[in-house]
Protein backbone atom coordinates (compact mmCIF):
# COMPACT_ATOMS: atom_id res chain seq x y z
CA UNK A 1 0.00 0.00 0.00
CA UNK A 2 1.41 3.13 -0.73
CA UNK A 3 2.24 5.48 2.02
CA UNK A 4 -0.49 8.26 3.08
CA UNK A 5 0.24 11.50 3.84
CA UNK A 6 -2.01 13.23 6.72
CA UNK A 7 -1.58 16.93 7.74
CA UNK A 8 -2.63 17.65 11.62
CA UNK A 9 -3.71 21.70 12.67
CA UNK A 10 -3.29 21.43 16.58
CA UNK A 11 -0.67 19.14 16.09
CA UNK A 12 0.98 19.87 19.33
CA UNK A 13 -1.82 19.79 21.18
CA UNK A 14 -3.27 16.90 23.24
CA UNK A 15 -5.32 15.00 20.74
CA UNK A 16 -2.56 16.28 18.15
CA UNK A 17 0.56 14.39 19.60
CA UNK A 18 -1.88 11.04 20.17
CA UNK A 19 -2.83 10.96 16.62
CA UNK A 20 0.63 11.97 14.96
CA UNK A 21 1.89 8.62 17.27
CA UNK A 22 -1.34 6.72 15.92
CA UNK A 23 -0.70 7.25 12.44
CA UNK A 24 3.15 6.81 12.34
CA UNK A 25 2.48 3.57 13.34
CA UNK A 26 0.22 2.97 11.05
CA UNK A 27 3.25 4.38 8.10
CA UNK A 28 1.61 7.86 7.37
CA UNK A 29 3.96 10.39 5.99
CA UNK A 30 2.49 12.85 8.79
CA UNK A 31 2.69 16.70 8.97
CA UNK A 32 1.88 19.45 11.80
CA UNK A 33 0.39 23.16 11.09
CA UNK A 34 2.13 25.47 14.04
CA UNK A 35 1.84 29.16 14.10
CA UNK A 36 4.91 31.55 14.44
CA UNK A 37 5.10 32.14 18.12
CA UNK A 38 8.15 33.82 20.00
CA UNK A 39 7.99 30.41 21.88
CA UNK A 40 7.68 26.72 20.98
CA UNK A 41 5.70 24.75 22.90
CA UNK A 42 6.61 21.63 21.68
CA UNK A 43 6.71 19.16 24.55
CA UNK A 44 4.10 17.03 23.84
CA UNK A 45 5.68 16.24 20.15
CA UNK A 46 9.32 15.97 21.05
CA UNK A 47 9.62 12.37 20.79
CA UNK A 48 8.61 12.35 17.21
CA UNK A 49 9.96 15.63 16.30
CA UNK A 50 12.54 14.01 13.39
CA UNK A 51 9.43 11.81 12.83
CA UNK A 52 7.07 14.71 11.30
CA UNK A 53 7.35 17.84 8.89
CA UNK A 54 6.08 20.86 10.74
CA UNK A 55 4.35 23.88 8.20
CA UNK A 56 3.84 27.54 9.49
CA UNK A 57 0.86 28.32 9.06
CA UNK A 58 -1.95 30.03 10.66
CA UNK A 59 -5.82 29.45 10.96
CA UNK A 60 -6.14 33.25 11.17
CA UNK A 61 -4.81 33.61 7.45
CA UNK A 62 -6.02 32.50 4.30
CA UNK A 63 -2.78 32.97 2.35
CA UNK A 64 -0.81 30.65 5.38
CA UNK A 65 -2.97 27.43 5.48
CA UNK A 66 -3.41 27.66 1.28
CA UNK A 67 0.62 27.27 1.61
CA UNK A 68 0.26 24.49 4.01
CA UNK A 69 -2.16 22.21 2.37
CA UNK A 70 -0.27 22.84 -0.82
CA UNK A 71 3.17 22.03 0.68
CA UNK A 72 2.05 18.94 2.30
CA UNK A 73 -0.80 18.30 -0.29
CA UNK A 74 -2.21 15.89 1.97
CA UNK A 75 -4.40 12.76 1.76
CA UNK A 76 -6.06 13.24 4.96
CA UNK A 77 -6.84 16.67 7.11
CA UNK A 78 -7.18 16.58 11.03
CA UNK A 79 -8.48 19.92 12.05
CA UNK A 80 -8.04 19.46 15.83
CA UNK A 81 -6.63 23.03 16.40
CA UNK A 82 -8.92 25.70 18.10
CA UNK A 83 -8.93 27.96 21.31
CA UNK A 84 -10.31 25.07 23.11
CA UNK A 85 -10.37 26.34 26.76
CA UNK A 86 -14.13 27.57 27.59
CA UNK A 87 -13.44 29.76 30.44
CA UNK A 88 -11.13 31.05 27.95
CA UNK A 89 -13.79 31.80 25.43
CA UNK A 90 -15.53 34.26 27.38
CA UNK A 91 -12.31 36.58 28.20
CA UNK A 92 -11.94 36.41 24.53
CA UNK A 93 -15.23 35.45 22.70
CA UNK A 94 -14.12 37.21 19.24
CA UNK A 95 -10.67 35.46 18.92
CA UNK A 96 -12.79 31.89 19.78
CA UNK A 97 -14.86 33.04 17.52
CA UNK A 98 -12.13 33.68 14.79
CA UNK A 99 -9.97 30.35 15.73
CA UNK A 100 -12.56 27.97 16.24
CA UNK A 101 -15.25 28.59 14.37
CA UNK A 102 -13.70 31.11 10.92
CA UNK A 103 -10.72 28.45 11.29
CA UNK A 104 -12.56 25.77 10.31
CA UNK A 105 -13.95 27.52 6.97
CA UNK A 106 -10.70 28.97 5.98
CA UNK A 107 -9.37 25.53 6.12
CA UNK A 108 -11.79 24.18 3.64
CA UNK A 109 -12.02 26.28 1.60
CA UNK A 110 -8.35 25.76 1.26
CA UNK A 111 -9.19 22.02 0.14
CA UNK A 112 -12.28 23.35 -2.64
CA UNK A 113 -9.67 26.07 -3.78
CA UNK A 114 -7.27 23.78 -4.41
CA UNK A 115 -9.54 21.04 -5.61
CA UNK A 116 -7.55 18.93 -3.17
CA UNK A 117 -8.98 15.26 -3.44
CA UNK A 118 -8.36 14.49 0.46
CA UNK A 119 -10.87 12.97 3.54
CA UNK A 120 -11.04 15.87 6.20
CA UNK A 121 -11.81 15.70 9.83
CA UNK A 122 -13.50 18.41 12.01
CA UNK A 123 -13.51 17.90 15.69
CA UNK A 124 -16.29 18.61 16.62
CA UNK A 125 -17.56 19.01 20.69
CA UNK A 126 -19.53 17.76 23.65
CA UNK A 127 -20.00 21.61 24.30
CA UNK A 128 -22.22 22.29 21.35
CA UNK A 129 -24.80 20.42 23.19
CA UNK A 130 -24.61 22.73 26.21
CA UNK A 131 -28.08 22.73 28.00
CA UNK A 132 -28.67 19.38 26.92
CA UNK A 133 -32.22 18.82 25.38
CA UNK A 134 -31.99 14.98 25.90
CA UNK A 135 -29.65 12.07 28.06
CA UNK A 136 -27.65 10.81 27.00
CA UNK A 137 -26.91 12.77 23.92
CA UNK A 138 -26.30 11.44 20.41
CA UNK A 139 -25.87 12.20 16.41
CA UNK A 140 -29.40 13.87 16.67
CA UNK A 141 -29.62 15.98 19.92
CA UNK A 142 -29.93 19.44 19.02
CA UNK A 143 -27.29 21.38 20.02
CA UNK A 144 -27.66 24.33 23.41
CA UNK A 145 -23.96 25.78 23.54
CA UNK A 146 -23.82 27.69 26.76
CA UNK A 147 -20.29 29.35 26.16
CA UNK A 148 -18.68 31.25 23.21
CA UNK A 149 -16.18 27.90 22.80
CA UNK A 150 -19.34 25.68 22.42
CA UNK A 151 -21.50 28.40 19.52
CA UNK A 152 -17.79 28.37 17.71
CA UNK A 153 -17.87 24.93 17.81
CA UNK A 154 -21.36 24.34 17.23
CA UNK A 155 -20.61 26.73 13.75
CA UNK A 156 -17.30 24.90 12.99
CA UNK A 157 -19.45 21.56 12.47
CA UNK A 158 -22.17 23.05 10.71
CA UNK A 159 -19.43 24.40 7.96
CA UNK A 160 -18.11 21.28 7.73
CA UNK A 161 -21.33 19.87 7.12
CA UNK A 162 -22.20 22.41 4.73
CA UNK A 163 -19.32 21.80 2.51
CA UNK A 164 -20.16 18.29 2.51
CA UNK A 165 -23.33 18.51 1.05
CA UNK A 166 -22.66 21.49 -1.42
CA UNK A 167 -19.14 20.35 -2.73
CA UNK A 168 -18.95 16.49 -2.15
CA UNK A 169 -16.67 16.62 -0.01
CA UNK A 170 -15.18 13.69 2.08
CA UNK A 171 -15.54 15.41 5.63
CA UNK A 172 -16.52 14.12 8.71
CA UNK A 173 -16.99 15.62 12.38
CA UNK A 174 -15.93 13.84 15.53
CA UNK A 175 -18.95 15.10 18.39
CA UNK A 176 -15.91 14.27 20.69
CA UNK A 177 -16.89 13.67 24.37
CA UNK A 178 -14.15 15.05 27.03
CA UNK A 179 -10.63 13.24 26.82
CA UNK A 180 -8.28 13.75 28.99
CA UNK A 181 -4.69 12.04 29.47
CA UNK A 182 -1.36 13.20 30.97
CA UNK A 183 -1.13 15.54 28.10
CA UNK A 184 -3.87 18.16 28.82
CA UNK A 185 -2.88 21.13 29.92
CA UNK A 186 -3.04 22.23 33.57
CA UNK A 187 -5.85 24.73 32.68
CA UNK A 188 -8.24 21.97 32.19
CA UNK A 189 -10.27 20.35 35.50
CA UNK A 190 -9.04 16.48 35.10
CA UNK A 191 -5.18 17.74 34.78
CA UNK A 192 -5.28 20.86 37.37
CA UNK A 193 -6.70 18.13 40.18
CA UNK A 194 -4.24 15.28 39.23
CA UNK A 195 -1.26 18.03 39.44
CA UNK A 196 -2.69 19.03 42.34
CA UNK A 197 -2.46 15.80 44.17
CA UNK A 198 1.06 15.37 42.88
CA UNK A 199 2.08 18.93 43.91
CA UNK A 200 0.12 17.39 47.64
CA UNK A 201 1.48 14.51 48.10
CA UNK A 202 4.82 15.78 47.55
CA UNK A 203 4.76 18.09 50.31
CA UNK A 204 4.36 21.25 48.08
CA UNK A 205 1.16 22.29 48.31
CA UNK A 206 -2.04 21.88 50.38
CA UNK A 207 -5.06 22.73 48.71
CA UNK A 208 -6.81 22.08 45.61
CA UNK A 209 -9.28 25.03 44.48
CA UNK A 210 -11.92 24.33 42.26
CA UNK A 211 -15.83 25.46 40.42
CA UNK A 212 -18.64 23.19 40.30
CA UNK A 213 -18.46 20.03 41.68
CA UNK A 214 -21.03 18.45 40.66
CA UNK A 215 -20.83 19.33 36.65
CA UNK A 216 -21.42 15.91 35.37
CA UNK A 217 -19.11 14.68 31.97
CA UNK A 218 -18.49 11.83 30.24
CA UNK A 219 -14.52 11.38 30.15
CA UNK A 220 -12.22 9.44 28.17
CA UNK A 221 -8.49 8.36 27.26
CA UNK A 222 -7.34 10.71 24.37
CA UNK A 223 -5.80 7.95 23.06
CA UNK A 224 -7.87 6.15 22.61
CA UNK A 225 -10.31 8.67 20.70
CA UNK A 226 -7.96 9.77 18.37
CA UNK A 227 -8.66 6.07 17.03
CA UNK A 228 -11.72 7.03 16.32
CA UNK A 229 -10.88 9.83 14.05
CA UNK A 230 -8.72 8.14 11.84
CA UNK A 231 -11.69 5.27 11.54
CA UNK A 232 -14.38 8.01 10.46
CA UNK A 233 -11.92 8.89 7.57
CA UNK A 234 -11.75 5.49 6.55
CA UNK A 235 -15.40 4.67 5.94
CA UNK A 236 -16.76 4.72 2.35
CA UNK A 237 -19.01 7.71 3.01
CA UNK A 238 -18.53 10.98 5.01
CA UNK A 239 -20.85 11.38 8.87
CA UNK A 240 -21.10 12.37 11.81
CA UNK A 241 -19.98 10.42 15.19
CA UNK A 242 -20.26 10.82 19.05
CA UNK A 243 -17.11 9.38 20.17
CA UNK A 244 -17.92 8.53 24.22
CA UNK A 245 -17.77 6.44 26.46
CA UNK A 246 -21.61 6.13 28.02
CA UNK A 247 -20.67 7.07 31.38
CA UNK A 248 -21.01 9.98 33.45
CA UNK A 249 -18.83 11.12 36.48
CA UNK A 250 -19.03 14.56 38.65
CA UNK A 251 -16.01 17.04 39.05
CA UNK A 252 -15.88 15.64 42.87
CA UNK A 253 -16.23 12.09 41.76
CA UNK A 254 -12.59 12.49 40.04
CA UNK A 255 -11.31 14.31 42.79
CA UNK A 256 -12.10 11.76 45.03
CA UNK A 257 -10.33 9.12 42.67
CA UNK A 258 -7.41 11.34 42.29
CA UNK A 259 -6.78 11.75 45.79
CA UNK A 260 -7.81 8.35 46.95
CA UNK A 261 -5.20 7.01 44.43
CA UNK A 262 -2.62 8.60 46.69
CA UNK A 263 -4.13 7.62 50.18
CA UNK A 264 -5.55 11.23 50.65
CA UNK A 265 -8.98 12.48 51.86
CA UNK A 266 -10.29 15.12 49.15
CA UNK A 267 -12.21 16.58 51.65
CA UNK A 268 -8.65 17.55 53.88
CA UNK A 269 -7.78 19.57 50.36
CA UNK A 270 -10.72 20.69 47.91
CA UNK A 271 -11.97 24.07 48.31
CA UNK A 272 -14.81 25.57 46.54
CA UNK A 273 -13.80 29.02 44.90
CA UNK A 274 -16.23 31.27 42.76
CA UNK A 275 -13.76 32.52 40.91
CA UNK A 276 -13.24 28.98 38.84
CA UNK A 277 -17.82 28.93 38.33
CA UNK A 278 -18.86 29.47 34.82
CA UNK A 279 -21.05 32.01 34.23
CA UNK A 280 -23.71 29.44 32.63
CA UNK A 281 -22.35 25.80 33.38
CA UNK A 282 -22.95 22.93 31.70
CA UNK A 283 -24.33 20.42 34.05
CA UNK A 284 -24.22 17.38 32.59
CA UNK A 285 -22.92 15.56 29.39
CA UNK A 286 -23.14 11.89 28.42
CA UNK A 287 -22.79 10.68 24.97
CA UNK A 288 -24.56 7.82 22.62
CA UNK A 289 -21.64 6.43 20.70
CA UNK A 290 -23.73 3.53 19.74
CA UNK A 291 -23.29 4.92 15.85
CA UNK A 292 -19.56 4.91 16.31
CA UNK A 293 -19.29 1.52 18.12
CA UNK A 294 -21.76 0.09 14.94
CA UNK A 295 -20.06 1.72 12.56
CA UNK A 296 -16.40 1.97 13.04
CA UNK A 297 -16.64 -1.02 15.16
CA UNK A 298 -14.32 1.35 18.10
CA UNK A 299 -14.48 0.28 21.61
CA UNK A 300 -12.62 2.92 24.76
CA UNK A 301 -10.52 0.92 26.07
CA UNK A 302 -9.40 2.93 29.32
CA UNK A 303 -12.23 3.46 31.45
CA UNK A 304 -12.50 6.08 34.50
CA UNK A 305 -10.69 4.87 37.16
CA UNK A 306 -8.04 3.69 35.21
CA UNK A 307 -7.40 7.08 33.28
CA UNK A 308 -7.66 8.92 36.94
CA UNK A 309 -5.13 6.92 38.20
CA UNK A 310 -2.65 7.03 34.80
CA UNK A 311 -3.13 10.79 35.14
CA UNK A 312 -2.13 10.85 38.89
CA UNK A 313 0.80 8.76 38.43
CA UNK A 314 2.14 10.33 35.40
CA UNK A 315 1.85 14.16 37.02
CA UNK A 316 3.35 12.08 40.72
CA UNK A 317 6.84 11.35 38.68
CA UNK A 318 6.47 14.46 36.59
CA UNK A 319 6.58 16.79 40.01
CA UNK A 320 9.00 13.94 41.83
CA UNK A 321 11.28 14.46 38.84
CA UNK A 322 11.44 18.36 39.43
CA UNK A 323 11.55 18.22 42.86
CA UNK A 324 14.57 16.01 43.07
CA UNK A 325 16.14 18.17 40.10
CA UNK A 326 14.91 21.93 41.77
CA UNK A 327 13.18 22.90 38.63
CA UNK A 328 10.17 25.36 38.03
CA UNK A 329 7.20 23.47 38.95
CA UNK A 330 4.35 26.20 37.36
Amino acid sequence: MAERTALITGITGQDGSYLAEYLLAQNYRVGGVVRHSATENFWRIKHIRGDIELFRADLLDQTSLDQAVKQSWPDEIYNLAAQSFVPMSWQQPLLTGEFTALGVTRLLESVRRLELDCRFYQASSSEMFGKVREVPQNEETPFYPRSPYGAAKAYGHFITVNYRESYDLHASSGILFNHESPRRGLEFVTRKITYAVALIKHGLAKELRLGSLDARRDWGYAGDYVRAMHLMLQQPEPGDYVVATGETHSVQEFAEQAFAHVDLDWRDHVVQDERFMRPAEVELLIGDPAKAKRELNWQPEVGFQELVQLMVEADLEWVGGKKRRGGALL
